[in-house]
């Protein structure tokens, strides 16, 4: 890669710029304004923009969040965000109850707290393994190398083909809906503003299989 030909480069948020769900600290926000004397500067998210720019302490940044399903331009006259695209899309939860339910059988899940799935405004969904209300001690002991959860990803990827999925949180399969990731979301973006894939940049945590920035 030729550094000196990068117009763009994304971030992913939280354990690339922050802790999970921690404020910028002054020495990335630094990093970040000098790169932005460079080259344009983006997020690409999986939570929605306004979290994302809120967590950010309202840095000046576009945002692409939800895997792309939102994207919010910010506005330096207001400064604040403009949401410019908010996608939704149709959820057959029916069919999304039947087809967890077998996932719990096959494998054992059947004993969860709370609700079987748990249901986003976007169209995105969450498959909670130990319910959407176990207890927070009980969710971060129960896959933290993501061994259990890697073991039947491509089970789940094939169950629901209609979704893109990722190996969320620390007991949670997340997916969105295809063709919705952050590759997609990233490619149309550079494509609307004619900056090239060799003209762009990439930085975030999660590359292994299952994590939201594998696609990229």
């Amino acid at each position: 890669m030729d550094i000196s030909k990068i117009r763009l480069i994304a971030f992913d948020l939280d354990c690339t710029l922050t802790q999970h769900k921690t404020p910028l600290c002054p020495e990335h926000r630094a990093v970040l304004d000098a790169l932005g004397k460079r080259c344009r500067l983006l997020m690409a998210g999986a939570g929605m923009c306004r979290r994302i720019f809120t967590q950010m302490g309202e840095y000046p940044i576009d945002i692409l969040g939800n895997y792309g399903m939102q994207f919010a331009e910010y506005d330096p006259t207001l400064r604040d965000l403009v949401i410019r695209e908010n996608h939704t899309c149709p959820c057959d939860r029916e069919s999304i109850e039947t087809r967890v339910t077998a996932l719990r059988e096959k494998y054992g899940y059947t004993e969860f707290a709370g609700d079987n799935v748990e249901y986003h405004a976007s169209g995105c969904v969450t498959i909670p393994l130990l319910g959407t209300k176990a207890a927070q001690q009980d969710k971060l002991a129960f896959d933290p190398d993501r061994s259990k959860r890697r073991a039947i990803y491509e089970d789940v990827k094939k169950l629901f083909s209609d979704y893109t999925v990722f190996i969320g949180g620390s007991s949670s399969f997340d997916m969105a809906p295809a063709p919705f990731d952050k590759a997609y979301a990233l490619k149309k973006y550079c494509e609307a503003r004619g900056i090239a894939q060799e003209e762009t940049a990439y930085v975030g945590d999660d590359y292994g299989p299952g994590g939201n920035d594998e696609p990229v």
